[in-house]
């Protein structure tokens, strides 16, 4: 009599997520754009809120910043005091790269495990610093979202009134535009309106292959 064998077969793994790195400096709309993107159906991971919530939640984040900056860095209620690190951070690049070496692993992490959750062919990882700490070298392709530099300032002025000096000192401190444009696999131009910056997200991103 033949014996029948058979034969477990294993299911193809699924193919892990191509990462989309989404930047844009200060009033480009990259947030807007971010927003599209999930109403297209897409997940973003907000790197910049994960860092914010990282920092109140890792221990270990919490008294490695407080040797850098001092016990000041965290408030009555241990919070991070967002406010008084900027003062710290502002004007001394030394110890605000120093800070970022502190915090960008623990977000890496962070969105590594998130990552590990998603079932979409595309994910978005969004990041204001996204050329800036060579992060576009992890993603399958850069998408930024930018504007002419007058626009941006004028919707910064008029979000978080603040005087055009002030919005232009932040700006100064930011990689130029005309660098991340050179950079960027992608570029979406926020200088019109919604309906016209909602259009070129979805044309942009489902291009990408």
């Amino acid at each position: 009599m033949e014996e029948l064998h058979s034969e477990t077969q294993q299911a193809e793994p699924e193919p892990a997520p191509k990462i989309i790195g989404l930047t844009g400096g200060i009033g480009s709309g990259k947030t807007t754009v971010a927003r599209f993107i999930e109403e297209f159906g897409f997940p973003v991971y907000y790197s910049d809120e994960r860092a914010k919530a990282i920092v109140n939640e890792n221990e270990d984040l919490k008294i490695k910043i407080k040797e850098l900056l001092g016990e000041e860095s965290y408030d009555e209620n241990g919070l991070y005091d967002r406010k008084f690190v900027a003062s710290k951070v502002f004007n001394n690049s030394d110890i605000l790269e120093q800070l970022n070496e502190i915090i960008h692993p623990a977000v890496r992490i962070d969105f590594e495990d998130w990552v590990s959750r998603q079932s979409k062919y595309l994910v978005f990882k969004e990041t204001a610093l996204l050329f800036e700490l060579k992060l576009n070298r992890q993603c399958y392709k850069s998408l930024l979202v930018t504007a002419e530099d007058n626009i941006r300032a004028k919707r910064v002025m008029d979000r978080d009134n603040k005087t055009y000096r002030e919005v232009e000192a932040v700006m100064e401190k930011q990689m130029p535009e005309r660098d991340k444009i050179k950079m960027a696999d992608c570029i979406i131009y926020n200088n019109t309106n919604l309906q016209e910056l909602k259009e070129q997200t979805e044309k942009v991103i489902f291009a990408i292959e």
